[in-house]
């Protein structure tokens, strides 16, 4: 059998992208997608989306992390589905489309290139000692540190990950830094129990936990540095409730083909 696929990154963070409006795919498994996302073996990437039709809305994601399973939400992937999208056909300058966290909207660029994407509401932002603990729609560990460019992020980053804490279903662990007119992030990623160049979820994590953490309130901004380039988050904070939340940053297509 074969199937088309096209490549996708949003801040180095890739994906491979399949239309299954047809079921162009068949018989998806841990295996399968494993065997995808291996970058010696397969086509290479962070994790597996597919993009399927739903009667009430334009589109619906279903994301697999690069270990084979079902994965929480991936606001780089998000961005990047909907350039996909856009490429497609499927929409022209906004999306809504349904994830496994819920309903999201989108913009995106004429150039289909650029895409804010709206995330869920968070109302609940716990602490870990120093640290902070939040879901964005996926869990996420943030933690603020000193010269992040030095910091063996795998190690440090696995260890929290399996700590009797967070061991059974696992969080997303990310580092980071103030650099004063931004902040520089890195994350260790569960699904992909390594680091990534960019985690969308991630950094929305980290712009919140700053938020609580310096007791802003009102509209913020806040531009973010990662390994793969810049991303900005923008939000409504009003000391209870975080709202109007957009993960704003580049989805750019980099091939297709078929396998």
């Amino acid at each position: 059998m074969t199937t088309q696929f096209h490549k996708y990154q949003g801040a180095g963070n890739d994906f491979i992208l399949i239309d299954q409006r047809m079921d162009n795919l068949k018989n998806i498994d841990n295996n399968l997608v494993k065997q995808l996302c291996d970058r010696r073996f397969g086509i290479g990437g962070d994790g597996l989306m597919l993009l399927q039709s739903h009667a009430d809305f334009d589109f619906e994601m279903v994301y697999y992390n690069a270990d084979g399973n079902l994965g929480s939400m991936c606001g780089n992937g998000g961005r990047c589905i909907v350039a996909f999208a856009k490429h497609l056909g499927i929409i022209d300058s906004e999306a809504n489309f349904l994830a496994v966290d819920g309903p999201h909207y989108a913009k995106i660029s004429a150039e289909g290139n650029w895409v804010d994407l709206q995330m869920i509401n968070v109302n609940e932002v716990t602490q870990d000692g120093n640290a902070y603990v939040l879901n964005t729609g996926s869990p996420h560990y943030v933690k603020e540190v000193t010269n992040l460019k030095e910091l063996d992020v795998f190690n440090a980053g696995k260890a929290i990950r399996n700590n009797e804490t967070y061991q059974v279903k696992g969080i997303n662990v990310n580092f980071v830094e103030n650099k004063g007119d931004h902040l520089f992030v890195r994350t260790f990623e569960r699904g992909v129990e390594y680091e990534t160049f960019a985690c969308g979820t991630g950094v929305t994590a980290v712009a919140l936990a700053r938020a609580k953490h310096l007791q802003q309130t009102g509209h913020i901004e806040t531009a973010i540095e990662v390994l793969g380039g810049h991303i900005n988050v923008k939000f409504d904070y009003d000391g209870q409730e975080f709202t109007n939340i957009f993960l704003c940053g580049p989805a750019v297509k980099v091939f297709e083909g078929t396998i």
